[in-house]
């Protein structure tokens, strides 16, 4: 059966569309036999990756950014029964912005290296991390992050990662807090948050180490926090969390878990993989899920 490959063609601001017809001839050369499909609406690489997996057309190759590649994920491991994990297997074709799971896993960003990974057939099992049922390769958060994901959105004008970044000057300035009750397997907090970011990887946003020290395939989430601060000192924080050296900070908490509850007061958004999939909630759940998911790499 041939392969099913699923191209956003909004992805970098229509680059997805102008590229298609080089992915089809590289992929042709490479001698992959495959179906292409193009997302038409959000959520829409859920359901083509879900049938993919239904009618047996695999491996799944996602074209497109890292939005792209979650919903590519997220179709995948839904439509596979948890006892037959590591689902899969997917390949990436990264065109996106940040491209930050593809950049972990050692993808090329030229797109006949790409392709010739995927020809290759060298794959590892990756984890997963799930936030209120829903699947994430690489980071999830509350608080700040998803506010800066809210301003990314609206900064149609800027391209590159330097939308990012003024993103994050812009929801730092509306200085939001909660009150928040976090538990996890070894520990509790409780009282006012800036942020909770949660990380299967240690990069975000193409430039923020939120969770330098997270590893995609140990079977933990990595996830940092910080209390309500002021302006002044999270714009200080701002160009550490760039290094990863913002967890030296005596304001930040690091820690590893299986698991991690919270509770707050007041709504917070929330982000995964940079994607907003909820604008207010209250009662939000982490888990990993370990071994779930075979991706092809270098």
């Amino acid at each position: 059966m041939p392969a099913t490959v699923i191209l956003n063609p909004y992805s970098n601001r229509w680059e997805g569309e102008r590229q298609a017809p080089e992915v089809e001839a590289s992929l042709q050369q490479a001698g992959i036999d495959f179906t292409l499909y193009k997302t038409e609406r959000p959520e829409h690489g859920i359901e083509l990756a879900h049938n993919a997996i239904e009618s047996g057309n695999t491996p799944i190759i996602a074209v497109g950014g890292d939005g792209t590649l979650t919903e590519i994920v997220n179709g995948v491991l839904q439509a596979t029964p948890s006892a037959e994990y590591p689902a899969g297997p997917i390949g990436f074709i990264p065109q996106g912005t940040a491209n930050d799971l593809t950049d972990v896993l050692g993808i090329p960003r030229n797109l006949k290296e790409a392709v010739q990974v995927i020809a290759s057939g060298n794959s590892r099992v990756i984890d997963v991390g799930t936030v209120n049922g829903r699947f994430f390769g690489n980071n999830s958060a509350i608080g700040l992050e998803p506010m800066v994901t809210i301003e990314n959105i609206r900064l149609t004008w800027l391209k590159g990662e330097i939308r990012y970044l003024v993103s994050a000057v812009l929801a730092i300035l509306k200085r939001p807090q909660w009150e928040a009750h976090l538990e996890w397997a070894s520990g509790e907090y409780k009282g006012s948050i800036s942020l909770v970011s949660v990380g299967n990887t240690h990069r975000t946003g193409g430039v923020f180490y939120m969770t330098p020290k997270a590893i995609i395939d140990d079977g933990l989430l990595d996830f940092v926090y910080a209390p309500a601060l002021g302006r002044l000192r999270m714009f200080q924080l701002l160009p550490k969390t760039q290094s990863g050296d913002h967890v030296n900070e005596t304001e930040v908490e690091e820690y590893r878990t299986q698991y991690l509850k919270i509770n707050t007061k007041t709504p917070t958004p929330i982000q995964a993989d940079g994607e907003l999939i909820s604008t207010g909630s209250t009662e939000i759940l982490y888990s990993v899920v370990p071994n779930a998911l075979r991706v092809f790499v270098p």
